[in-house]
């Protein structure tokens, strides 16, 4: 009976309770909005320094991190590997050896980050195959180089052509090699843009003289929120190998600070959000709250108990929350999912300056079923706090005033 009741009540005054749920509505709508944008820059910025480079979790020797010689290089165990990547959340094992090498082509000359990859498992975490932009991707036996756009244009080098690479190799020994270009690659961050060639991991180990050696293993996940569990077993497997791991976290402090202290900003944006909605609202229901004191105090004065109208008022405001929470989620939900597969692309000056700190020129959109949950929560709550004052004015209601009025 009282829900009955609550609900006919609610569609006696239509205009009243179409402000009062659109009020809601909205601020569920740009809530889960907002949320949404801050929340899609987050997870890109991670994937673009973990799926860029580094993976979310690493293995190198101790020290490697702090400085990263061919000398700290490490062979891993025959069964190491293959052990790691049976792991529960790990999708794939990336073996890297890293140094750096002098790039010369005629008269042209420029210091290189020399990268030796395996070229299938390397598809998983940086995807280079799709970067490239002239010639064909390398193979596991390939004696050819993969050289970046910006490193290419400044060597004034195409596919095809011959690039010497001259460095320092394992324990001092010289490394020279020719190598036949066969594709261009082009990376958003200019910093890896305008340096790096990358070749397959057997030819970079004989050419650094580090036959079977490895500067580190990236690992790709299933989930980010696998890091820490994969990472602490990854440490009980390895025992007391002179080998350590680290999460993207340690990797890259700095991006984990910067994000905490944009969360921070945008969180202080969401509750000013959140005021001016609840004054909207806070409006509404004082509005209804006036208009209907004439009500109320009739239908107390033939009898009805005040626990009884406050219980039919407290309805009413559950399912105005509940309607237009749910209304908002339903207005939010196709265009979130069409910028979660079409993100809003920038270009021009703003599109230079974000390449220009190593991250994609683009808006993404998160889908993360928590965003729904908690804005909906979040602005329920505060349509059920606001519902205290309707519930304490039937409570303290006159009588007689109420009639009178």
């Amino acid at each position: 009976m009282v829900l009955k009741l609550a609900w006919r009540n609610i569609w006696r005054n239509k205009r009243r309770t179409i402000i009062t749920l659109s009020s809601i509505a909205f601020a569920v709508f740009f809530s889960v909005i907002m949320q949404s944008m801050q929340l899609g820059s987050y997870e890109r910025m991670i994937e673009n320094v973990v799926k860029f480079y580094t993976g979310y979790v690493q293995i190198h020797s101790e020290g490697y991190w702090e400085e990263k010689i061919l000398d700290k290089s490490f062979e891993p165990n025959s069964s190491l590997i293959s052990e790691i990547a049976r792991l529960e959340g790990v999708e794939q094992v990336v073996p890297r050896l890293e140094s750096f090498a002098l790039s010369s082509y005629q008269s042209q000359t420029r210091g290189a980050l020399i990268m030796g990859f395996d070229p299938v498992a390397e598809k998983k975490l940086t995807a280079l195959h799709a970067k490239i932009i002239e010639g064909e991707y390398l193979t596991e036996n390939d004696n050819s180089v993969l050289l970046s756009q910006g490193l290419a244009e400044y060597l004034k080098i195409k596919v095809s052509d011959t690039v010497v690479l001259i460095g320092q190799g394992y324990h001092a020994i010289n490394a020279v090699g020719k190598y036949h270009v066969k594709g261009i690659i082009k990376f958003p961050a200019p910093a890896m843009n305008n340096q790096l060639v990358a070749m397959p991991i057997l030819l970079a180990q004989w050419f650094y003289g580090a036959e079977n050696k490895y500067t580190a293993l990236a690992l790709v996940l299933d989930s980010p929120d696998n890091v820490q569990k994969v990472s602490n077993e990854i440490v009980s497997i390895l025992g007391r190998e002179n080998l350590e791991v680290m999460t993207w976290q340690e990797m890259m402090p700095e991006i984990v600070q910067q994000i905490e202290l944009d969360y921070v900003s945008g969180q202080v944006m969401l509750w000013i959000l959140y005021a001016v909605v609840a004054f909207g609202i806070f409006g509404t229901f004082l509005m209804m709250t006036n208009e209907r004191r004439y009500e109320m105090g009739i239908m107390i004065a033939v009898g009805l108990r005040r626990i009884r109208m406050q219980m039919i008022m407290g309805t009413e405001l559950l399912l105005m929350g509940f309607s237009g929470t749910l209304a908002g989620i339903i207005m939010a939900m196709p265009l979130l999912i069409y910028f979660y597969f079409n993100p809003i692309r920038f270009t021009g000056e703003y599109q230079k300056l974000s390449e220009s700190f190593g991250y994609e020129a683009i808006l993404p959109f998160s889908m993360d079923a928590g965003i729904f949950l908690y804005q909906a929560m979040m602005v329920f709550l505060i349509t059920i706090i606001l519902g205290i004052y309707p519930l304490n004015k039937i409570h303290r209601l006159r009588i007689a005033d109420a009639m009178r009025n």
